[in-house]
């Protein structure tokens, strides 16, 4: 499977935005973003003139980004965003927001979407009991989400999980640390959302 094999921390620079692609990391003073504040290569300090093209260009790979998804996959998404009811981009953000990798990691059982990704298709992880090894799978609600009981014991679940009171957990997700598990209370709403998009301009770029 493709897939960016990259330092992530480019990425951030070139958006401008911490994405938080690494974890715990971009919470600190290490933070790629916060040392160099610009974009990287050799003109990255350079004054760029933006078109209108570029700014939605750049939206659109900004949240792309976000979510660790390829152009295909992504355009796929828009695409079934598109045919449903209501405003497009709005249920663009909450196809992503539903992805299992993107619970998994919101949950608290991670440190970044990346190693959800990860948690979920090493088979960790159980909806509803049964093992889901599919990072896009789309969670629905009253799901119920849990580790293994073997992968309760992995270091970097138990960091993450002792963390999370700094990150938060979405008023739509319902969390036992105990257990190890967590249950789906509703579906996202885009105020539930909090990530620093514009999201018409990404139905923009696709329009024309």
């Amino acid at each position: 499977m493709a897939r960016y094999r990259e330092a992530v921390c480019r990425l951030c620079r070139r958006e401008g935005v911490k994405l938080f692609l690494k974890g715990e990391r971009c919470y600190t003073d290490k933070c790629a973003l916060e040392r160099r504040p610009y974009s990287p290569g050799q003109h990255g300090q350079a004054r760029m003139k933006k078109t209108e093209y570029g700014l939605l260009l750049r939206e659109k790979q900004k949240l792309r980004r976000i979510y660790g998804i390829l152009e295909k996959q992504f355009r796929l998404y828009f695409e079934k965003a598109e045919k449903q009811k209501g405003v497009t981009g709005e249920k663009l953000l909450i196809l992503l927001e539903r992805r299992l990798d993107n619970v998994v990691y919101k949950m608290g059982f991670a440190h970044s979407r990346n190693q959800a990704r990860q948690l979920v298709r090493h088979g960790h992880i159980l909806i509803n009991n049964k093992k889901v090894n599919i990072p896009s799978y789309l969670v629905e609600v009253g799901d119920v989400i849990k580790l293994k009981e073997k992968s309760q014991e992995i270091p970097f679940v138990k960091e993450a999980l002792e963390g999370i009171a700094s990150r938060g957990i979405p008023s739509w997700l319902e969390v036992d640390k105990e257990k190890f598990e967590g249950r789906i209370k509703a579906l996202p709403t885009r105020e539930e959302i909090a990530i620093p998009v514009q999201e018409q301009l990404i139905v923009e770029f696709y329009s024309k």
